[in-house]
Parts: C-alpha cells; sequence; structure tokens
C-alpha cells in the first residue's frame, strides 16, 4: 500500500533531481515496452514533468506511478545510471 509519506519522499527525490537524466521505462501495452533517454523539467503537487532527449517533447507522470512501478526511473548521478526506487526484494 501507498501511503502518504512515500508520495512525499519521492516527491522531494524528484525535486532534488530537477534538471537531471534520466532513463524512463514504461508499457505501451500488448506486451510492448519503452525505454527512453529525458531530463526532469519540473516537479508539481500531484505530478512531474519530463523532456525526452530524441525528440525534445514533454510527457507527465504522476508519483503514483512510479511508487506501484507501473513506470520505471533510473537517474544518472555522473557516472552510471541507478534506479530512483530500489528494486523489490524476493
Amino acid at each position: 500500500m501507498i501511503c502518504k509519506a512515500d508520495i512525499a519522499n519521492l516527491k522531494t527525490d524528484i525535486i532534488e533531481k530537477e534538471g537531471q537524466k534520466i532513463i524512463i521505462k514504461g508499457s505501451l501495452g500488448r506486451s510492448r515496452t519503452y525505454e527512453k533517454e529525458a531530463t526532469i523539467e519540473k516537479a508539481y503537487p500531484d505530478l512531474f514533468v519530463i523532456k525526452f532527449d530524441e525528440d525534445n517533447r514533454n510527457a507527465t507522470y504522476k508519483y503514483t506511478e512510479v511508487l506501484t512501478r507501473s513506470v520505471e526511473v533510473e537517474v544518472f548521478d555522473g557516472t552510471s545510471y541507478s534506479p530512483l526506487i530500489p528494486p523489490l526484494q524476493a
């Protein structure tokens, strides 16, 4: 279950990473997925905006999409990409 504290913590993490490069992964349905490089543009109370590098267009995502893992975000730390949300423990 997602708590308000989880959303607040994720929101703070994304605000701190505004302007950083990310890789965003998600589903297009029917077993199709996408993986694109982007930049975190702006964080708002309920969602955040990214700008894709390849075509310079914007997209918005809700924090709950990241917390439920329907969208995965990996942040570039200067040398490599690391997950914004740690992987689930088996």
